[in-house]
């Protein structure tokens, strides 16, 4: 295959820092699955976005550098950023293996910012086996989980299992194997488990383990939060209709994601935020 020009964003970045790289290529038509999976590894970060025009949308896949996934949070926001710099503002309709989304992408003189809107949301109750498979892996105990936010399998684009955590310093003293991780998430179909501490009802601290595409830990993830704002809105926790998430800060590369939701279940997330051109290597 030719070179390609592969496009390196880091999404739901702040202040021109920070945020979670995703390269992102464009094309006019989507490389093979080997080529899709070896240029993912070439770039080497978390997740690369393809996209070629399909019709009046464009149809995209997620590869990190071990696997395929059906959804990427961070990388449709890098790819919302490009297909702003490239077609100029817009809301862009995207098909997905697994839905039909949309991002919407905008260029004001150089600050790019992008929103998607995710496939729907659905979540359910954990079962006690897998629950003591997580907290095992990170060596939490039950006096460190939030009685308010049960653990649970969310979804919203792709599988999530969510652990609530009652004290910021829980989230930061997270620590695990890698493949120890991978093959729990690999056994569940879990694409990654995002643990989260809530600092307020609309204020949220998360951190976002994602062995599954061999990956130890995300700095900004699009999907877990759409897929968290779900099960907010499922278990009738106050959320006023948006959170905010600071995620990746205990990396050293603070994240904000913002999400909006309806009251209507099941229904679309809309999770937003800024993007930076990261300089060429």
């Amino acid at each position: 295959m030719n070179k390609v020009n592969v496009e390196r964003i880091a999404a739901f970045s702040h202040a021109d820092a920070g945020g979670n790289p995703a390269g992102v290529l464009i094309a006019d038509s989507l490389p093979t699955v080997e080529d899709m999976r070896r240029i993912a590894a070439e770039v080497g970060f978390s997740e690369t976005a393809f996209a070629a025009p399909e019709g009046e949308s464009w149809r995209v896949r997620y590869f990190s550098p071990e696997s395929e996934v059906p959804f990427c949070g961070h990388a449709t926001i890098a790819l919302g950023a490009a297909l702003a710099l490239k077609e100029g503002d817009g809301v862009f309709g995207l098909t997905l293996n697994n839905a039909n989304i949309t991002v919407e992408g905008t260029n004001k003189a150089g600050a790019l910012t992008a929103a998607l809107q995710s496939p729907p949301t659905r979540s359910e109750k954990a079962s006690a086996a897998l629950l003591s498979e997580v907290m095992d892996l990170f060596g939490y105990s039950t006096d460190d989980l939030h009685k308010d936010i049960p653990p649970a399998l969310i979804h919203g684009g792709a599988d999530h299992f969510v652990l609530a955590l009652n004290s910021r310093q829980a989230l930061a003293d997270m620590k695990y194997d890698l493949g120890e991780g991978q093959a729990l998430m690999r056994r569940h179909g879990l694409v990654t488990i995002l643990l989260v501490f809530p600092e307020s009802p609309q204020l949220f601290h998360t951190r976002n383990p994602f062995a599954s595409g061999g990956v130890y830990e995300d700095p900004a993830t699009g999907a877990a939060t759409a897929a968290f704002a779900g099960y907010l809105r499922d278990i009738g926790w106050p959320h006023s209709g948006a959170i905010e998430v600071i995620q990746g800060e205990d990396m050293g590369m603070l994240s904000r994601l913002h999400a909006e939701f309806s009251s209507e279940p099941g229904s679309s997330i809309r999770v937003s935020g800024q993007a930076r051109i990261m300089a060429a290597e």
